[in-house]
């Protein structure tokens, strides 16, 4: 089994960015988090970040046979981009929506997920740990 995450605007600055929503651990964390988790469960794991729309949806296109499944955290791009919607959608692969934060207890603006329509299922709130459900989540719908 072979997961790409990917990781949208700002999650670089976990650690420093708002730690009083997202915690004090750092993107260096999270992805030692998601390794270690992917080694136990025997996942092969790529993780990507980008603070650039263009290089999502590049990442996204690139994943189409490569991978099976993708974990995407789009952050602020959730609520702004047809374009990643767009993209998952024309790749095809089973997709989970992940977020560190609880967005039902945020901003108005953050009830707008534009590609929940193309995820099997969405994560939000359980901080790194919703990355470990977004995978199992994905390993269950793949073993079907």
């Amino acid at each position: 089994m072979k997961l790409l995450f990917i990781n949208g605007p700002n999650l670089n600055m976990l650690g420093i960015r708002e730690p009083e929503i997202y915690g004090s651990k750092t993107y260096a964390d999270l992805v030692e988090f998601i390794n270690g988790f992917c080694k136990e469960l025997g996942i092969e794991a790529e993780i990507f970040q980008s603070n650039h729309e263009g290089a999502i949806v590049d990442k996204i296109q690139e994943a189409l046979g490569k991978f099976d499944g993708i974990v995407i955290n789009p952050a602020a791009y959730t609520h702004t981009s047809v374009a990643i919607l767009d993209a998952v959608k024309a790749v095809g692969l089973p997709t989970v929506e992940v977020h560190i934060s609880d967005v039902s207890k945020r901003e108005g603006f953050r009830q707008v997920s534009y590609i929940r329509e193309a995820c099997i299922a969405t994560i939000s709130g359980q901080g790194f740990e919703g990355y470990k459900t977004a995978a199992l989540t994905l390993l269950k719908e793949l073993n079907k």
